[in-house]
Order: C-alpha cells, then sequence, then structure tokens
C-alpha cells in the first residue's frame, strides 16, 4: 500500500479549503471535489473516498487509521501554518461523501469544559 498517494492531490485543494475553513466560522461549507484528481493518485475501488475526520484543538478525535485520503487531508491540514491557527479552539468536522462534495462544520470549543 502507497504512503501519502492523496498528499499531493490535497496539497491543491489547501488554498480552496483553506478559504471554506474560514467561512465556516460564520456558515457550513462545502465544495464538490475533482473525482480524476483522486482516481489518478489512488484506486480505492468499491471502499469509495467516503470520510469523515472530526477534529477538535488542531487534533483528530476520530479514527482516521483505514482511509488513507482521510490521513493525507490531515497531514495536509497540519503543514499549512494559516490553517493550523484557524483550527485553534475550534471543534471541526470534514467529511467527503459519495457525491465527492467536501463538506465542512466549525464550532468554537467552550472553555467550560
Amino acid at each position: 500500500m502507497e504512503e501519502r498517494q492523496y498528499l499531493t492531490t490535497w496539497k491543491k485543494y489547501i488554498p480552496v479549503i483553506r478559504l471554506h475553513l474560514k467561512r465556516s466560522l460564520t456558515e457550513d461549507q462545502s465544495f464538490k471535489l475533482n473525482i480524476t484528481d483522486f482516481e489518478s493518485a489512488g484506486d480505492r475501488g468499491k471502499s469509495g473516498y467516503s470520510f469523515n475526520i472530526a477534529i477538535e484543538n488542531g487534533k483528530v478525535t476520530n479514527n482516521i487509521g483505514g482511509s488513507a485520503v482521510a490521513r493525507d487531508l490531515y497531514e495536509a491540514l497540519k503543514a499549512d501554518e494559516a490553517i493550523k491557527a484557524i483550527l485553534q479552539d475550534k471543534a471541526v468536522k470534514i467529511s467527503v461523501g459519495k457525491t465527492f462534495v467536501l463538506s465542512i462544520k466549525t464550532t468554537h470549543l467552550s472553555s467550560y469544559r
């Protein structure tokens, strides 16, 4: 299994994801990904490219170990300083479904937890 096969693909999307992350502070965001970008990086076959990532304070809180697509997205997010700053003190859910739409929902973490 090739490691980091989707990292280059996600890096192309980082400027768009950064913009949508900023906008997600006021309302949920979604945009369509280009499936051929991902198919050329690696064939997921029947398992598809769907995933959910839950991030709190910049750290993943759910298990993304089984999804190379999700792991590589998180690597790309962590490498971007502006995105790391946005993720602080926030709970962010990023998901991609079967229709290849990336959705971002952001909530502020309460300091009273």
